[in-house]
């Protein structure tokens, strides 16, 4: 064919028509469309031109993307099966969907597809060649225990309580922490996991005792750290010092916790919104004073029905996790509290 013939009209719509089947396929599970006065910058990088290598003896294809640097895995009808973010241990793996919900707190639902599990090392450009990924991999997308997203509903409103074999509560209904005429929101933070469970732990760098008003009682960051860490084995520090493991404080987690950084932390609003993936840890300005400062920590949930950007995290207004908008919409778009306070995110 002679491209030479084409009018200018029509060579612009082949151009618009390429770009949006390349920013399709890395994108489309979710960005949704909808009007809004809030404009989200994309941040497509080398992700719209896409490399495959496909491996003769699994038949996947492994796509290399970038902002951030990741694999995905591409089985022969060019089904999205996985992706691995480079430096992380975080894998998100397609399977069935599943529908989280909060109805106390809000009417919005989270449809997702995308199972967060946490892999034995992190990720690296050519990891497919090792062995145990792919022995790992096999397992993990049969795997129907419950994931970083479901072991974080279990802390939410009215959520069952668990028992292990020696008859330890390990998850149920969380608290924020006790009534407390000192803190400014009212109720006292420092709610670690150990203060949930009631039991004494010793990290690699420090020994922490549980405080009997925080039994059962879990503020931001330690929701997180019970999710990743007591819960799914990531690695914990007891400390806010750089080092092998998830740090005790959210601004610690934020600046020098492991794992991938998605946005670089400006003091200002995030908006990246595209690079976020379910699991994600979020870090919020939430203080009096602004810019880089960070108090608060949440995670990502997805696109819920209503096209809204949503997350959940322990807050004292709703004494406990939530994904519901009591004490400002759980969202990262729009004119919001929360939105207009995110700072920055990780990818552990």
């Amino acid at each position: 064919m002679n491209y030479r013939t084409y009018s200018r009209t029509q060579a612009a719509l082949v151009t618009l028509a390429a770009f949006a089947l390349m920013t399709g396929a890395g994108f489309v599970t979710y960005l949704v469309a909808r009007p809004s006065t809030d404009r989200i910058v994309l941040s497509l990088g080398a992700a719209a031109v896409p490399q495959s290598v496909v491996r003769a003896d699994t038949g996947y294809s492994y796509r290399r993307l970038s902002a951030p640097d990741r694999t995905q895995i591409v089985d022969a009808s060019g089904q999205v099966l996985a992706t691995m973010t480079d430096g992380a241990r975080t894998v998100h793996l397609h399977g069935p969907e599943r529908t989280f919900a909060e109805p106390r707190f809000t009417k919005a639902k989270v449809h997702t597809d995308l199972w967060v599990r946490l892999a034995p090392k992190e990720w690296y450009a050519g990891a497919e060649q090792d062995a145990w990924f792919t022995t790992w991999f096999t397992r993990a997308r049969a795997d129907r225990s419950p994931d970083v997203l479901g072991v974080a509903m279990e802390y939410t409103y009215v959520s069952s309580p668990k028992k292990d074999e020696q008859g330890l509560q390990y998850s149920g209904d969380a608290a924020f922490g006790p009534l407390s005429d000192k803190d400014p929101d009212g109720r006292a933070e420092n709610s670690d996991f150990y203060d949930y469970l009631g039991v004494p732990w010793t990290f690699p760098d420090k020994k922490e005792k549980p405080a009997a008003a925080h039994i059962r009682s879990l503020d931001c960051s330690g929701f997180l750290r019970m999710v990743y860490g007591y819960r799914l084995g990531y690695p914990l520090r007891g400390t806010n010092e750089a080092g092998p493991g998830l740090p005790r404080r959210a601004y610690a987690m934020a600046s020098v916790g492991p794992g991938a950084q998605l946005m670089p932390n400006t003091g200002k609003r995030a908006r990246e919104l595209d690079r976020l993936l379910p699991g994600d840890l979020l870090f919020f300005n939430a203080g009096p004073v602004q810019g880089t400062h960070i108090e608060h920590s949440g995670m990502y949930l997805g696109v819920d029905d209503r096209g809204h950007h949503r997350f959940i995290s322990s807050r004292t207004t709703a004494n406990g996790p939530t994904m519901g908008d009591l004490g400002g919409e759980s969202t990262l778009d729009g004119t919001g509290y929360w939105a207009t306070r995110f700072r920055t995110a990780r990818r552990v």
